[in-house]
């Protein structure tokens, strides 16, 4: 418990966080936590947002700005507070979802645009990463014209994993899990790559 008392922090710190906002306040405490956790030898950490706000169905104008406004400080901190204290380069920060957003518009009250939307994209979204042995200020892909679709780069969720473990100094076709009696890959029965070119 020790790590998750913040009272430790100097207010400095915390203010460059985004504690003590109203917008940022939960998330930055979140962050906070996170560098705790990883300056005390904590392997894997994971921060959520307090609730599901990135799923913009409807309302996406104000509710993208109310969901960046809760999270881009804090998270802009932590990697800042992580490089200043040398934890970046042995700490992979991995920033995503599970899908994107389509490029055009959902509309839930046809009358009403400032109800519009977007619904799930797997075919093209963004991912990003920091520090523990990635390429730093690069950009990996591209999408079609409209942005539906990954046409340039691609990179699978298998190769993504790949990657992911290979970054952790694990190679994954040497790991494996039983399932139903079978010993599976970590990365499914699909064909994976280590993306070499997000590699520092």
């Amino acid at each position: 418990t020790e790590a998750l008392d913040l009272s430790q922090e100097s207010r400095q710190t915390l203010e460059a966080y985004g504690v003590g906002n109203k917008t940022t306040d939960n998330y930055a405490r979140r962050c906070v936590m996170a560098r705790r956790l990883v300056e005390r030898g904590v392997r894997f950490v994971q921060i959520c947002t307090q609730r599901q706000i990135w799923d913009n169905h409807s309302g996406i104008v104000g509710g993208l700005k109310k969901c960046c406004g809760r999270t881009d400080q804090p998270i802009a901190a932590l990697l800042k507070d992580l490089r200043q204290r040398g934890l970046l380069e042995d700490t992979l920060v991995v920033w995503g979802g599970e899908f994107g957003r389509m490029p055009i518009a959902q509309l839930p009250d046809k009358k009403n645009l400032s109800t519009a939307g977007r619904d799930h994209n797997p075919r093209g979204f963004t991912v990003w990463l920091a520090g523990g042995g990635v390429k730093a200020g690069s950009v990996y892909g591209a999408t079609d014209e409209l942005g539906y679709e990954a046409v340039e780069n691609r990179v699978s969720v298998t190769d993504f994993h790949a990657t992911l473990l290979h970054l952790l100094g694990m190679h994954h076709e040497e790991l494996f899990f039983e399932h139903n009696g079978l010993d599976e890959k970590l990365t499914s029965v699909f064909e994976a790559q280590v993306v070499h070119d997000l590699l520092a």
